[in-house]
């Protein structure tokens, strides 16, 4: 697996790399979103738009450029892909009042992101409440083809899962070194995503939150670089 991620960091201009779920093909883009081909669904996770406003607020000063730069990075995405919905699973807000302090540019650009298209926001423990000015529905988890969709996983879930929530990342040896990555985290039954906001954070899958959600001999870390997502079992996480 290593000498794999040594042939291939690289190269340049990478896409996204396709594998099955729940019986549909989704493509794992290393900007840290899902597309589901024959669904049309582009989904995104812990967006945690105007966390710095909210920082902000409690006298801790980060730049305030986040939601910007998060919702260009998305609109870069709905042009690659053209999706017939757009699903942002939860968090989207950093706090449930966030939504409120939206610049008119930011919600000009939420706008065109759900032009012509389904947008749903999946309410998450940040952002419960619907944001009932912005465009789009509000769903606390919604099933999508053979799959719910949620912003927290649940333990318990039999079927197939989509989830945020976690920010998972990974880490692996590379030529000597510990090399750490935000991933997508998947055992073939549960997949949760990396967390989208450019101002968020990861957890590492050797966390115990981790440990009842997946089955370890089949867990998978698909880890984003630059331009390529690197699949990586679980063996050669570090710490699981």
């Amino acid at each position: 697996m290593n000498q794999a991620l040594k042939t291939v960091e690289h190269m340049r201009g990478g896409s996204a790399l396709p594998i099955g779920f729940a019986g549909e093909t989704v493509l794992l883009d290393p900007a840290g979103v899902l597309f589901f081909e024959q669904l049309g669904a582009l989904v995104v996770a812990d967006l945690h738009l105007e966390k710095g406003s909210s920082f902000a607020r409690r006298r801790q000063y980060l730049p305030p450029y986040d939601t910007g730069a998060t919702l260009t990075r998305l609109a870069a995405l709905v042009d690659k892909y053209d999706p017939s919905i757009v699903i942002s699973l939860g968090d989207s807000f950093h706090d449930d009042d966030a939504s409120h302090r939206l610049g008119i540019d930011a919600i000009d650009m939420i706008s065109s992101l759900a032009k012509n298209r389904q947008f749903i926001w999946i309410t998450g423990n940040h952002d419960p409440s619907a944001p009932d000015h912005l465009p789009g529905e509000t769903a606390t988890e919604i099933a999508v083809g053979n799959m719910v969709l949620r912003h927290i996983p649940l333990a318990g879930e039999s079927g197939f899962e989509v989830a945020g929530h976690l920010h998972p990342c990974a880490s692996i040896r590379l030529r000597g070194k510990r090399v750490r990555r935000a991933c997508f985290a998947s055992d073939g039954k549960r997949m949760i995503m990396p967390s989208f906001g450019v101002l968020t954070g990861g957890l590492h899958l050797a966390d115990p939150a981790f440990a009842r959600l997946f089955d370890r001999t089949r867990l998978r870390a698909y880890m984003q670089g630059r331009d390529q997502i690197y699949p990586v079992a679980s063996k050669d996480i570090l710490g699981i």
